[in-house]
């Protein structure tokens, strides 16, 4: 592909004699850099009198003209040294520089060719096309007509967008008006009871309730809340496990006018009651176990209580459709989380003829998601408000034996999993959606590999990446396919119905096809912000520049994305440093911040790495504030156990390694590419260590040594204590039945999880 100043090609006449060989490069490196967000570009330099290779250090962000002066320098001092060395470079554009004339012989020029390597780099590996090629010669023209109006703009703003390329981005970012008017969910549910009144509503463990049933039971609920002063505008807080009751409670709680937020049942005390007190929630709905960890001050109801009225006629207080139906915590960086307030309008746009699904009446979804868990406003509102029937899994740690029997025997055909849990289904139990439709999977990037596998091994059956950001009401934009994808990655798909996604450089422009840039999620799906927090929501819910609706925002997500010529959209990675874990969204700093505030430590750096099995693990590095009073070792066991009683389970780090100091980089910043990789950690437990006495423990503690990354395994030590959970445990499994010949179910680890334990059941299932 070719640029040709002098014959229009960059831009008007009299632009060429700017279009030095140096500007060039300048041109050519600054659209490498914004296509790939490589901090080091390497270009492969040719003319009829010099080769050899320039590289540029980004990592400053430096501006064209900046660039330009590096890259006049560079040329200079490769004129000089025809014969040095090439190196081996990591990205490489080539570039071929040719003088010549213009039509008419008077003015010199420029041609630009920019070779496969720069194909590769901006259009992925295999799947450039001679479109690419055009549209990456377009780029290159659009820089230098950038630079060349203003040479002093950061590279990372450096306009690349055309007048062509606005259009096409606001016709594929999506209008942000779902198909249907936005009804509150509580009415919505209402009407269908009165519609199919016999129908199942909710089934869990061979209990059903009707829709007559369901909502009589939110009708009875909702009338005690409200002689306790439950009505509009309030939060109820909500603990308890999965359950039809839980359900019943849910919906009791909109009947009054009011709002959810409900709460993992194991939270650490303190941080329970400091979430309650954001979300403003002076009364909480738990289960008679979980009522003693409520905080003073709050008023606690049974979930279930006895003796309850019945109500003359429904309970239904009339709210907007923009009125708060939940309060959901989200990680938050500065140690302290954050409670996203979602309407009704959000969620209706999200269950209510949405344009990536067809949900009705001879729909049985599967609840299985923690009801704090944003994925469950889809599990719990599409099949009620739709007149389908919702299947409860059984509460208790998550066994993927049991949930393939759950799917088999309720004869679920809709069904959301985490990323990490479709993984592990699909592996291990991969008949067990011969009776599906339709399978949503989220939460973390999904493996092409497995979908193909499901839509491969069961044709006919449609599967959804689903992504989205709990500001914007679980999904932003979906990927539907019945077909097994192609390629190596699966997108993020296009915007859903009721949903505007817009991808912009930091001054808030769209950036054209297959340019990198922030996602930005809008329209009616979006949260109302933070509760109690208005800096922390004005600062990731901004005013949307292109809106035509007076007043209308947009959600920062922090997720790097491009877009494809047809609209879908493909993700690259943070913006920021949140990840998941397990399937939940999780900002290191918010552990740091906990992690600082203990008086051993005096730094604390987080970070992510495999665990080698199913996703991702934290790994937390700290400095002591008396290395001298403690081993490294101990002082580790001692904060994961300080931890487990400030944070969730899945938050608290997998191991906790003591460093003399930790690694800066230039710019005084720590650099956590050079933090040392933990592949085994030392043994978390305070207890004493009991070393294998059979070939049998032997066995176990090599297994759970490999999948865990501990050392020493000690035989009374607890799976789970040692950081395993229900997705590694299916892998543990999978190893034991392979090893010994036998057949193990999760129940027994649950039941038995301790290397002794677990190896006596092994040997009298052999011996029998």
């Amino acid at each position: 592909m070719t640029q040709s100043p002098e014959r229009g090609a960059s831009g008007p006449p009299g632009e060429a004699s700017a279009l030095r060989p140096a500007s060039a490069v300048a041109c050519v490196v600054a659209v490498l850099h914004r296509c790939t967000l490589e901090d080091t570009v390497r270009v492969a330099y040719r003319d009829a009198h010099t080769e050899g290779v320039l590289s540029f250090d980004l990592s400053q962000d430096p501006t064209p003209a900046a660039l330009s002066a590096v890259a006049e320098a560079d040329l200079a001092a490769l004129e000089q040294d025809r014969d040095g060395a090439e190196a081996d470079p990591s990205v490489v554009a080539d570039v071929r520089f040719v003088w010549d004339t213009d039509p008419g012989g008077t003015a010199p020029g420029l041609t630009v060719e920019a070779g496969p390597a720069l194909l590769r780099a901006t259009a992925g590996a295999g799947r450039y096309t001679a479109e690419d090629a055009e549209r990456i010669t377009g780029l290159l023209r659009t820089a230098h007509r950038a630079a060349s109006a203003d040479g002093a703009v950061p590279l990372s703003v450096l306009p690349l967008a055309t007048a062509d390329d606005l259009a096409l981005v606001g016709a594929q970012a999506g209008t942000g008006r779902a198909p249907v008017p936005a009804r509150p969910l509580h009415v919505m549910v209402q009407e269908q009871a009165e519609r199919t009144p016999e129908a199942v509503a909710v089934s869990c463990a061979g209990a059903e309730l009707s829709y007559r049933d369901l909502a009589a039971g939110a009708d009875r609920l909702a009338l005690r809340l409200q002689k306790e002063g439950v009505g509009r505008d309030r939060v109820v807080g909500v603990l308890a496990e999965r359950s039809p009751d839980l359900v019943v409670a849910l919906l009791a709680i909109l009947k009054c006018g009011a709002a959810y937020a409900a709460f993992e049942p194991d939270l650490p005390a303190r941080r329970l009651g400091e979430l309650l007190a954001d979300a403003g929630a002076g009364h909480v709905l738990a289960q008679d176990r979980f009522a003693a960890s409520v905080p003073a001050g709050v008023t606690v109801l049974p979930l279930t209580p006895d003796g309850q009225e019945t109500p003359v006629s429904p309970v239904g207080v009339d709210v907007a459709p923009t009125a708060v139906a939940y309060v959901s915590f989200t990680s938050g960086s500065t140690g302290t989380p954050k409670g996203v307030r979602v309407p009704h309008a959000a969620v209706s746009r999200l269950v209510v003829e949405p344009d990536w699904a067809d949900f009705g009446p001879s729909d049985v979804f599967l609840q299985l998601a923690p009801v704090a868990f944003d994925a469950s406003t889809l599990e719990l509102w599409a099949p009620l408000v739709n007149g389908g029937r919702l299947v409860v899994h059984p509460p208790g740690s998550l066994a993927t034996e049991q949930l393939a029997a759950t799917l088999v025997d309720e004869k679920v055909n809709v069904a959301w999993m985490t990323a990490g849990l479709f993984h592990q289904m699909v592996n291990q139990h991969l008949d067990a959606f011969a009776g599906l439709r339709h399978v949503v999977a989220g939460g973390d990037v999904v493996s092409a590999t497995h979908v193909r596998r499901l839509l491969t091994a069961h044709p006919g059956l449609v599967f959804t990446n689903g992504y989205g950001p709990t500001e914007n009401t679980t999904f932003t934009t979906c990927w539907t396919s019945a077909e097994p994808p192609a390629g190596n990655f699966i997108p993020l798909g296009k915007p859903i119905s009721g949903t505007r996604a817009l991808v912009l450089d930091p001054e808030l422009r769209p950036v054209p096809v297959g340019v990198p840039g922030e996602l930005y999620a809008g329209g009616e799906g979006l949260a109302h912000g933070y509760a109690g927090r208005p800096g922390a929501t004005a600062e990731r819910f901004v005013p949307d520049p292109f809106a035509r609706e007076p007043g209308a925002r947009l959600y920062r997500t922090g997720d790097l994305v491009s877009r494809r010529p047809d609209g879908t959209l493909e993700f690259l990675g943070r913006a920021d440093r949140q990840i998941k874990v397990q399937g939940y969204r999780v900002e290191p700093g918010e552990i740091e911040a906990v992690l600082d505030r203990h008086e051993d430590v005096r730094q604390a750096v987080v970070v992510a790495q495999s665990d080698g099995a199913v996703g991702k693990r934290l790994l937390a590095y700290i400095t002591a504030e008396r290395p001298d009073d403690d081993s490294p070792a101990a002082l580790g066991q001692r904060l994961r156990e300080w931890l487990r009683g400030e944070l969730p389970g899945y938050m608290v780090p997998w191991a906790i390694l003591t460093l003399p100091e930790l690694p800066l980089n230039r710019n005084g910043k720590v650099d956590r590419a050079a933090l040392p990789t933990a592949r085994r950690a030392a043994r978390p437990l305070a207890t004493e260590y009991t070393a294998a006495r059979t070939a049998t423990e032997s066995a176990v503690a090599e297994e759970w040594a490999d999948l865990l990354a501990i050392e020493p395994v000690g035989m009374d030590d607890d799976f789970f204590e040692l950081g395993g959970h229900s997705l590694i445990a299916a892998d543990l499994l999978g190893r034991l039945q392979d090893r010994f010949g036998v057949e193990l179910s999760a129940r027994t680890l649950y039941l038995r999880p301790t290397v002794a334990e677990l190896a006596e059941e092994l040997d009298s299932l052999t011996s029998a």
